[in-house]
């Protein structure tokens, strides 16, 4: 490992761990709350994984520039300040231009202000990092986060109604109305229900745990495998 990363390892570097490596959702297994309660299909999961990564990418942000001048005995109620301002910005822009998908979410577009996922990065990371990065973090962590609302609401939706897009043109306008895929009839009521939910993100967490030790001991033997080889 470089000593000197330059510029752009350190971007893969900050990508790749927000998107996987320390995606939030599954690994630190922040945010349950709302990740829980809105994931009963995919668009809901895209409205508040949307919402949260523009809260993230902006708070991110405010906070990196402002690091510099914030007495550390401060620092937790600026920052929770700054990600509250955020926060309602979001709010009354989703309740003026998609009014009904706010209505659906209710109070989680709110409740974004608690999510540990967002203090946890201004704390961790943008206070410590330059704009950039700080901005670059916010956004793969808030792509991570999203990613895995929209693939678990897909799931449930999938798996309970038979469908996938359903109520797009509460997002996209009426012009998406016939985008809802009808995949078969019927389906599984306890995957609308509350347990589907914690059973689909545990499904989740272990497909990628699995794919973890997968990707370890693969690269475990490369190194056998190159010894072995003749000169």
């Amino acid at each position: 490992m470089e000593l000197n990363p330059s510029p752009l390892q350190q971007a893969r570097e900050i990508f790749y761990d927000g998107l996987w490596h320390n995606n939030q959702a599954l690994v630190a297994l922040l945010g349950l709350c709302p990740m829980l309660a809105v994931t009963n299909n995919a668009i809901n999961g895209l409205g508040l994984g949307v919402a949260t990564l523009i809260v993230l990418v902006v708070s991110n942000v405010l906070v990196s520039l402002i690091r510099d001048y914030v007495p550390r005995e401060v620092r937790i109620p600026i920052f929770i300040g700054i990600i509250a301002t955020a926060v309602t910005i979001i709010d009354m822009l989703m309740a003026a231009y998609v009014h009904e998908l706010h209505k659906l979410l209710g109070i989680f577009v709110p409740l974004i202000v608690t999510n540990c996922v967002i203090l946890g990065r201004a704390e961790a990371f943008a206070s410590k990092n330059p704009v950039w990065a700080s901005a670059l973090d916010g956004l793969a962590m808030g792509l991570g986060f999203l990613i895995v609302l929209v693939v678990l609401g897909g799931l449930r939706e999938l798996l309970a109604q038979g469908t996938l897009f359903d109520q797009a043109f509460l997002m996209f306008g009426q012009q998406a109305r016939d985008w809802t895929l009808h995949l078969f009839d019927g389906g599984i009521l306890l995957a609308a229900l509350p347990p589907g939910a914690f059973i689909g993100l545990g499904l989740l967490v272990a497909g990628k745990n699995w794919l973890e030790l997968r990707r370890q001991s693969r690269l475990q033997r490369i190194p056998v495998e190159t010894a072995h080889e003749p000169a």
